[in-house]
């Protein structure tokens, strides 16, 4: 097995990976890196080839630099590693993440985060890696299985998530889907509204510009509005990829909030993924602790049933030269 950087004429075979590895992940996807990119990351794209020269695994680094002597370089839904050779494959890649970490000057890297989609810690991390003090993405989540039935989707559901979708039919609310720039304002007032009066730190509109302007061109994102008398009062961003789909962002006005819009749409969403074929409707981010910052949308989101589904969360391996290096700069 050998390690190279992969090319553009790697990209069809590489999204085939991550769209069937275990969990695949967007964050893995070769357009997800072109919008980190966009967004000021620099990405470092690695792939891990057999005999014959078949793609087989490999990870996507991600590294922000900044004036910090404590930089990381993260592996988000990574790395994929080929079976029965995860530990050959993981000693190759953090050759590498350590090799790109001495290349980045003053304000390198001092560790790697990576973060698999993995529902135990495997054996190949070995006592190397410690679990870090804040992860990549959630690692709790909740599920809702597409594979079933309408009516048993809607069976599995709390009753008053049952009983929301019907008032919201009632009152005849409407959902619309789209991939059109024009949509991005609309969403970000609704999500910044949102932000603003639940009191978490929202991402600024520029964001929003390059991630959908880039995933909408990929046919990855959709935005999805819900109207009412011709308003539109609830927002989603939602990320299809593998087979999921993927909410990642959502807002919602305080107007008409009795006529359920967001119920609504998180219904309609799920109507559309499971036509077009997609198997989890993924709500990304899910805590049944009152003390987590997720535990307020949980209590919208459990009533929409599914399953809790929990991985390993993230992990730190540290390149010790370029620790002790920082260690004495911050001494001196």
């Amino acid at each position: 097995m050998i390690l190279r950087e992969l090319l553009n004429s790697d990209r069809s075979a590489w999204d085939k990976i991550t769209q069937t590895y275990l969990l695949g992940c967007f964050m893995q996807s070769w357009a997800w890196a072109n919008f980190r990119e966009l967004d000021g990351y620099q990405t470092f794209r690695y792939g891990l080839f057999d005999e014959l020269n078949q793609l087989i695994g490999g990870c996507i680094f991600y590294f922000y630099p900044q004036r910090s002597a404590a930089n990381l370089i993260f592996a988000p839904a990574a790395p994929l590693l080929p079976p029965n050779l995860e530990t050959e494959g993981m000693r190759l890649l953090l050759n590498q993440a350590e090799k790109l970490s001495q290349g980045m000057g003053l304000y390198g890297a001092i560790a790697l985060r990576i973060e698999p989609l993995l529902f135990k810690k495997p054996d190949w991390m070995g006592q190397d890696f410690r679990r870090s003090p804040a992860d990549i993405m959630p690692s709790e989540t909740l599920w809702i299985d597409l594979s079933q039935s309408e009516a048993e989707i809607l069976a599995q559901m709390h009753p008053k998530g049952r009983y929301n979708i019907r008032l919201s039919q009632r009152y005849a609310v409407e959902t619309i889907f789209t991939k059109e720039d024009t949509a991005i304002p609309h969403f970000y007032d609704l999500f910044y509204e949102t932000a603003q009066r639940q009191g978490f730190l929202s991402e600024p509109y520029g964001y929003f510009i390059k991630l959908c302007q880039n995933l909408f061109r990929e046919n990855m994102a959709e935005i999805g509005f819900a109207k009412y008398n011709g308003e539109i009062l609830a927002a989603i961003l939602l990320i299809y990829w593998g087979e999921s789909c993927t909410y990642l962002y959502g807002g919602r006005s305080e107007r008409a909030k009795q006529v359920m819009p967001v119920y609504a749409l998180h219904w309609a969403a799920m109507q559309r993924a499971k036509q077009l074929g997609y198997r989890i409707y993924d709500f990304y981010g899910f805590s049944d602790d009152p003390t987590h910052a997720y535990y307020q949308f949980s209590r919208f989101k459990v009533k929409f049933g599914g399953k809790i589904t929990k991985t390993i969360g993230a992990y730190d391996y540290f390149f010790y030269d370029c620790l002790a290096d920082v260690i004495m700069r911050l001494l001196r």
